[in-house]
């Protein structure tokens, strides 16, 4: 077995003119934007928004940090890895990395969510039907 860290969830997307700043590189802004596409991407491959349609419990961001290892450059494609570091009792951490058209790493980032119930306005405790999808698609226990 390779001792390779798997990111099972991947979103590709194409940079976009607009998102260059003025020194001819993507902005560190749109690094975030990416991160939040990544995050959402990563919320369907397990249900969590279908779960919220269905029960108005879903995920919030707590926190988001993103390090910077290469520019972006228009015109380009990156692909946005995904995978959940950790899974404590009422919260989520999910680690995205960006490479470049070339495969190389661009920024690494790390969310951290917690399943949040907007009926009763709290933080509740991550149900074991979301941790056995998390499980079953990681390929690993938590």
């Amino acid at each position: 077995m390779s001792d390779e860290i798997k990111f099972p969830v991947e979103l590709k997307i194409r940079l976009d003119w607009s998102e260059m700043d003025l020194f001819g590189h993507i902005n560190n802004v749109m690094f975030f934007k990416y991160i939040q596409a990544s995050r959402v991407n990563y919320w369907d491959e397990i249900k969590l928004m279908r779960n919220f349609n269905k029960t108005k419990i879903g995920p919030i961001l707590v926190s988001t940090t993103c390090q910077f290892k290469k520019p972006l450059f228009f015109p380009g494609n990156i692909t946005i890895q995904a995978r959940v570091d950790f899974i404590k009792n009422t919260s989520i951490g999910i680690q995205h990395r960006i490479l470049n058209d070339k495969k190389e790493l661009a920024a690494e980032a790390q969310d951290v969510i917690v399943l949040y119930d907007f009926n009763s306005n709290e933080k509740v405790v991550i149900p074991q039907e979301i941790r056995k999808t998390i499980e079953d698609l990681e390929k690993r226990k938590f």
